[in-house]
């Protein structure tokens, strides 16, 4: 009589990762219950998760936001080192092409009507913002010549920058520099000499300096420093005014004040919108000013 071979309890057997079956482990998942390998542990609150319930819950837990609507995140001042380096690269690539008499430095500046300038010891015509060179806009804003110039202007925005985007999360503090620095650079193309040669950071850095103004007083707080601040570059501007671009600076100034208004008095009830909108009638604002000053000039 032959013998049946005994059946094997399931329970008994050493169980696999679900994701790598070939390894057996004894770890489970504290939120699914599902067994994981050692590569498929995520560290968790209690104990470990898996990689699928790690994803979910970030997906579903809503995150931290700052008192203007904007995302914490843990690298603060992240945002601010890339403009820095943005900065310090083309202050690099202007030394590299032959500083203020290469061939670079006259396509980044902001220049609002072409004209004929010594590039490489040669006579040179060179386009300008009317002429279609719109970029020249925005790239001004991170061009520099002058060691003093790009030290100056980097220190004030290392400054000032972690402050705002702390304050205001990243892509709202990005959308401010950006949108102050093209609002000086509209200001300059109205104002400054139809063949002048405009560079530098300051518009971008006067609009932080006023948003910083902006949300000091909307939390109450002490504003007599920031005030100094504004007298001190004020004044330097002023006394500076025959090799300082005081438009760009005066445009940078306004356009972060309109912009912190409406970053940091929007409604709570739909903020984001209300500062998406506001921040799209600026940019709307720039490009119309931009088109009739071109039609102006050409």
């Amino acid at each position: 009589m032959s013998e049946e071979p005994a059946a094997v309890d399931s329970d008994q057997l050493t169980p696999t990762c679900y994701r790598h079956p070939d390894r057996e482990t004894h770890i489970r998942c504290q939120r699914c219950g599902r067994p994981i390998c050692p590569d498929c542990m995520r560290q968790a609150a209690v104990g470990f998760q898996c990689p699928d319930c790690v994803k979910e819950g970030m997906r579903t837990t809503r995150q931290a936001r700052t008192a203007y609507g904007g995302l914490r995140t843990g690298t603060p001042g992240l945002v601010t080192k890339a403009l820095v380096g943005v900065n310090l690269l083309v202050f690099v690539l202007i030394l590299a092409t032959g500083g203020s008499n290469g061939t670079l430095l006259p396509r980044f500046a902001l220049i609002p009507l072409g004209s004929v300038y010594l590039v490489n010891g040669q006579p040179q015509f060179v386009d300008g913002v009317a002429d279609g060179a719109y970029w020249q806009l925005l790239t001004s804003m991170f061009t520099h010549v002058e060691l003093w110039h790009i030290g100056f202007n980097m220190l004030a925005l290392y400054v000032l920058g972690p402050q705002l985007e702390a304050i205001l999360g990243r892509s709202r503090y990005l959308a401010l520099y950006l949108l102050s620095g093209l609002v000086g650079s509209a200001t300059v193309y109205w104002l400054a000499p139809e063949h002048s040669v405009t560079v530098g950071a300051s518009g971008a850095l006067f609009g932080l300096m006023a948003a910083l103004l902006v949300v000091a007083v909307k939390v109450r707080g002490d504003v007599q420093g920031l005030l100094v601040l504004v007298a001190v570059n004020a004044a330097i501007t002023a006394f500076g005014h025959g090799f300082i671009s005081w438009q760009g600076h005066l445009g940078g100034f306004v356009g972060g004040v309109v912009l912190a208004l409406v970053l940091v008095y929007a409604p709570r009830a739909h903020r984001t919108a209300w500062q998406v909108t506001g921040m799209t009638v600026v940019g709307v604002g720039i490009v119309a000013s931009v088109v009739l000053r071109t039609l102006m000039l050409t």
